[in-house]
């Protein structure tokens, strides 16, 4: 069987989030990044430890197993691992079995960055970036919360999804923008790995959030950014003393369903800071449940009908972005998509 990793060109040689630092514990836990199952989990020091999730006797998922004294122990008979994966230990051969160290797990590289825990999914040997940082994650003044969210649908349709204005005024109707029906000069920029958008509309808004965000009706400064593989940044500042950033890391579970973590972080010099800690999460939940529904439809159809898009001017944001993912896909294969422009394009909200 070949998987979605063996298979995706040099999009496998990037870091992706495989859970929160809060979620990983010394209870085994399985994900699935580019169709692989992995098994993580921390050993007796706290370090944070990835292998393929499989047993290396009878091929049992060892994240249904349990960890003994820093080692991992497959749940069918017991075989244990230690942190380097070897087999230090067979049960059927007794107490003072040695097990066979030169067999090892395929393991995978991890780091812990912004909160999150990551996985190499490239060659181990071969690590040559860090993870993206996720912009004033613990800087003083900054509130910050992770959402993870499941999508059924691919990575590119999701962040072209999170990089999209237009459907905000149709699918967050009410919650997140209202169709103010305004022309707004837009400039689209593609580099050699990422697409960057800047909105250039002072008086633009996103909904009730203006009330603590920008009660000033402050100039707006919007921008949207793609970084490969997997990474978009939306950014609003309002004046000098408010702002409002949502950054979410996409890991592709599989070619239908996506695995994303979002980290809302915003700055707000108010009284009502302890109130908008409250009710943002809920909010933004919301908003994001909304996402996944579209998605969801579009995927459907998709896999129905294959895919045949119709696009507008505004849809250059999403041709930049299928570009270098496409090329990245075919392992960089031929020239790569050039830097490039699009002054003025227009988008009405």
């Amino acid at each position: 069987m070949t998987l979605l990793r063996d298979r995706c060109g040099t999009l496998r040689d990037h870091w992706y989030v495989a859970c929160t630092q809060e979620e990983l514990g010394k209870k085994p836990l399985s994900r699935e990044i580019l169709e692989e199952r992995l098994v993580l989990y921390r050993d007796d020091t706290g370090r944070a430890l990835c292998f393929r999730d499989r047993c290396l006797h009878r091929n049992a998922e060892l994240s249904e197993g349990f960890i003994v004294n820093g080692c991992i122990a497959c749940p069918y008979h017991g075989w244990r691992y230690d942190s380097e994966g070897r087999l230090v230990h067979i049960p059927s051969e007794g107490p003072d079995s040695k097990g066979r160290p030169k067999r090892k797990l395929v393991a995978f590289p991890v780091t812990e960055a912004s909160g999150l825990v990551w996985v190499w999914m490239g060659d181990p040997g071969n690590i040559t970036r860090e993870p993206f940082a996720f912009p004033h994650y613990g800087e003083a003044g900054w509130d910050s919360y992770y959402m993870v969210t499941h999508f059924d649908n691919d990575v590119t349709n999701c962040v072209e999804n999170f990089m999209d204005v237009p459907h905000t005024i149709t699918v967050h109707a009410g919650w997140f923008r209202t169709d103010a029906k305004k022309p707004v000069h837009t400039t689209v920029e593609r580099t050699e790995d990422s697409v960057l958008v800047t909105y250039h509309q002072d008086a633009d808004s996103i909904g009730w959030t203006d009330l603590i965000l920008n009660p000033r009706r402050e100039p707006v400064f919007h921008t949207d950014k793609f970084y490969m593989p997997n990474v978009t940044r939306v950014d609003y500042e309002f004046g000098s003393r408010r702002a409002f950033v949502i950054t979410s890391q996409c890991t592709p579970i599989s070619e239908s369903k996506t695995l994303v973590f979002t980290a809302i972080t915003y700055r707000v010099e108010t009284p009502l800071r302890p109130l908008f800690k409250v009710i943002m999460p809920p909010y933004t939940r919301k908003v994001i449940h909304q996402d996944v529904v579209i998605m969801a439809n579009q995927r459907r159809s998709l896999a129905r009908y294959g895919a045949e898009f119709t696009n507008a001017p505004v849809d250059v944001i999403h041709h930049y972005i299928e570009s270098l993912r496409d090329w990245a896909e075919t392992g960089e294969e031929g020239a790569p998509p050039e830097p490039a422009s699009a002054e003025g394009t227009p988008s009405y909200m």
